[in-house]
Order: structure tokens, then sequence, then C-alpha cells
């Protein structure tokens, strides 16, 4: 009997112990709590250009800038794009073209930084193919988002052709490259560090790219939630990246290594590929992404790829672009 009261008497003590500290005003809520408030999700894929994220992983910058970053990598845009409507990511590092994309279903996502521009990197595969007319009855594989599309009728557009006058078979970038290399198709379209590899396996050749274009911008997209919640959070991860992302233009060895293992490649591929792509850090947000006077800037790439979802029908109306963006943050750095 005394036995069991006893028992009795320690659980309700537990209980009210438990209730004791988590009503506690010394607990922190989720809001004050560094390690919950401090930590953020981030997405890429495979795209070369989005090595200056993985450097900054590797080099802990992010937690040096008391963030705690969850590393997502998926291996097709078509997932990256799921995941984050979905809601599994804060952040995602994924081409304009995507967000526009995504902005059919989610008119207030909000880019905050320019990555890059591809610069060769993007491009289209082809064996016995000399003209964009030599493409007409031609099987071609290609993924179903937005920016393979677009790169692709920036080529078909030179012969007067449309993916209607070809065989589309849709399947991710990489899955692609593939089919290509095997012969299963006669063209495809991927990017790095697909391109490069399948052109040289598979006796064919790079018939069009995205070099000397901005025609493939890549940024970092979020919410506006975030932004008025988040801010200096978001600050404080665009500066860390900014790190990695300037170790990677200066072409340094350890940051290669480290950016080429996340990717699953030689850093030797990757200092290839690099040459193929125009990097942005902070300054060049500044001067050139965001800037309206400078000829080169990302707003005129927007409203091109803009454009064409509205022609593709991917979004039910004409997309105001100005809403698109939010480049305070930048301008704040």
């Amino acid at each position: 009997m005394f036995k069991s009261r006893f028992v009795k008497l320690f659980a309700f003590a537990l209980i009210a112990l438990f209730w004791t500290v988590a009503c506690s005003p010394s607990n922190n809520t989720a809001t004050n709590s560094p390690a919950q408030t401090r930590s953020l999700t981030a997405s890429t894929n495979p795209w070369s250009g989005y090595s200056g994220h993985h450097v900054t992983v590797k080099k802990d910058f992010y937690k040096q800038a008391g963030l705690t970053i969850e590393d997502i990598l998926f291996q097709s845009n078509t997932e990256q794009i799921t995941a984050f409507l979905s809601g599994k990511t804060d952040l995602a590092w994924m081409t304009a073209g995507d967000v526009i994309q995504m902005a059919g279903k989610d008119p207030n996502l909000k880019i905050i930084f320019l990555c890059d521009y591809s610069n060769g990197a993007d491009g289209i595969l082809g064996r016995g193919i000399k003209t964009a007319a030599d493409l007409k009855g031609k099987t071609l594989a290609r993924e179903d988002v937005l920016f393979q599309k677009v790169l692709l009728r920036a080529y078909l557009e030179k012969s007067g052709l449309t993916e209607k006058d070809i065989d589309i078979r849709d399947i991710p970038a990489s899955d692609a490259a593939t089919a290509f290399s095997a012969k299963r198709v006669d063209a495809a379209v991927t990017y790095e560090p697909f391109l490069t590899k399948a052109a040289k396996e598979s006796g064919g050749e790079v018939i069009f790219s995205s070099k000397g274009t901005n025609l493939i911008a890549d940024v970092l997209v979020t919410r506006p939630k975030l932004i008025t919640e988040r801010r200096a959070d978001l600050i404080a991860f665009l500066k860390a990246a900014d790190q990695g992302i300037k170790l990677l233009k200066s072409g340094d060895t350890d940051a290669i290594a480290a950016a080429s293992s996340r990717l699953g490649i030689k850093p030797e591929e990757l200092r290839e590929q690099l040459t193929g792509i125009t990097l942005f850090d902070i300054e060049g947000n500044k001067t050139i992404g965001f800037n309206p006077e400078n000829p080169n800037n990302a707003i005129k790439s927007f409203e091109l790829v803009a454009k064409a979802a509205y022609d593709f029908k991917v979004v039910p109306q004409p997309l105001d672009v100005k809403s698109l963006y939010d480049d305070s943050l930048v301008k704040s750095l």
C-alpha cells in the first residue's frame, strides 16, 4: 500500500514539475529560442552555379553567422519546386523560370538575390543537327520546367519551329542527358554538370547554349512572411553566402573541392563548368542584378521569362515582374 502511494505521489510530483518548468517565464518560447528561430531550410538542385552555397555550408560560414541551415539537395527542379510550394523549405536556390512557374500557384513569392547567369552552362545537345530546322520530327528530351522551354524556344524560333514540331520526352535534366548519351533520343536540353559529360560520351555536341545571354538567371527565393519576420536572419544568410561565392569566384582550391564533393563530381570538372557561369555576389547584385540602369540587369531576364510563362500557359495571366522580387535586403547590405 505504502509503495503504491509513493509511486503515485512521485508521478504527481513529476507532472507538477513538468508544468512548472513549461509555464515558467524563464523557459523561452519558440520565438525566442536561438536554436529554433535561427534555423532555416535551404534547397538546391545539381546546378553548378549554386556552388557558392555549398562552399558556405562546408566552411561553416552560416554557422559562424549564428544560423543553423538544413541543406537539401534535390535531384531535379521539379522535386525542388514541389517541396517549396508545399512549405517544406524556407529558401530555394533555383532558376528565375522556376520561380515564375511557381508564381502561377503562389504569386506572393519573392526573389531576394541573383545567384548567377548561365553563360553556356545550359544547352541543347544534338547529333547530326546543323540547324534548328533539322530538329523537325526528331525526339528531344527535356524537363517540363519553364527555363528549359524558354531556352528551347529561343533555338527553335531560328527556323520558325515550335515544340509541336518535335517529339518531346518530358524527363528530368539528368535523365535527359543520360538518354542522349545512350542514343535513345536525338537531342536533349540539360545543364552542367550533365551537359559537357553527355556531349563527350555521346558523340554529339552542344548545338545551342545560353552563352552570351541572360536567358537563364538563377536566384534565391523565399516568402514575404519570412522577409518580414526573419529579416535579420535573411541578411545574415546573404552575408554568409557572399563569403562562399567570393571564394568560389576567386578559384580557391578548397572551395572548389568542397562544392564539387557536394555535387559528386571532380574538382577539375567543376572548375571547367564554372567557366560557363557568371556568378554574382552582393556587390554584383547591387551594380548589375537589381540595377535598372545596367543594361544586363536581371529584371529584363525576369520579364522575358514571365512573357514566355504566359505564352506557354504556365501562368493564368500576365505577371507583374516588379511584384516578383524584393531587392530591399540586397540594398541594405
